[in-house]
């Protein structure tokens, strides 16, 4: 005998008529960014999460404590307060108090923040385990070389007092941060710069772990001049290359019949 656990119907119609255009539009983004790691496998069972800020307020959209990302749509989205306190959620599953942790204080120190993306994947933990961090020796390491910075193990993130000493290692200007012996985290000002930023540090640490198991052979370093010049391409490409790879995942999701604006 087996046992169909099931959520109730989300209605997505009440919610939209509750909500801005703008709030519609972040919901929509990140539901999408949720959709599109289940496909790049980024996924760890029902944990970890994606967070942004719900425009022109102090609120935060969260994944519900419960939801596989394959099942995230813009209404089922949790908004949540500065101090973790539920003000919409449409399932009823709440959210998970570590991502709370994890992803408020960066909302908080950093105003211009508006999606925080972490993840758990094997080769993000792989590199976050080796004491030498993630090495130049691909240009996709490029993409967050010279940005990356690295936060301490300490533990499953459910003390509060971490969150300073996590904002401050990820620090004013970073987008992008190790977490030692737990994954790796992504910032922007748009869901779609913090998803792509993640795109190459992860597709970074997966190339540097394949790399590794070669065994003997020895690592190709890109020179510190040659990084320095990849780094600097990388930022002139700037927000408008962004975008079009954002479209572009957006009508993949659509052409697979995704239903993420629900």
């Amino acid at each position: 005998m087996t046992t169909k656990t099931s959520l109730s119907a989300v209605d997505s119609t009440s919610l939209r008529a509750r909500i801005s255009d703008e709030e519609w539009q972040i919901r929509c983004d990140l539901a999408a960014a949720y959709q599109l790691a289940a496909q790049f496998r980024w996924t760890d069972l029902i944990f970890t999460h994606f967070t942004a800020r719900v425009p022109g307020s102090e609120y935060m959209l969260i994944n519900p404590y419960g939801m596989m990302f394959d099942e995230i749509t813009a209404s089922s989205l949790v908004k949540i307060d500065k101090d973790c306190n539920v003000i919409e959620d449409v399932t009823g599953l709440g959210v998970n108090r570590a991502g709370f942790v994890i992803h408020g204080c960066i909302h908080q120190a950093r105003p211009e923040v508006n999606c925080v993306i972490h993840t758990h994947t094997r080769a993000g933990v792989a590199v976050s385990a080796q004491k030498q961090g993630l090495l130049p020796i691909s240009q996709h390491a490029l993409r967050t070389y010279g940005m990356l910075t690295y936060h301490d193990y300490e533990g499953i993130a459910l003390d509060i007092d971490e969150r300073e000493r996590l904002a401050g290692d990820l620090g004013p200007s970073s987008k992008a941060m190790i977490l030692r012996n737990h994954g790796l985290l992504s910032v922007g000002q748009t869901v779609s710069e913090a998803f792509e930023i993640m795109y190459y540090l992860d597709t970074a640490c997966q190339i540097q772990v394949d790399a590794v198991a070669g065994g003997k052979a020895e690592l190709q370093m890109i020179s510190e001049q040659t990084a320095d010049k990849g780094i600097k391409q990388f930022q002139d490409e700037g927000a408008a290359e962004i975008n079009l790879c954002w479209n572009a995942l957006l009508r993949s999701l659509d052409r697979k019949g995704v239903t993420y604006r629900a």
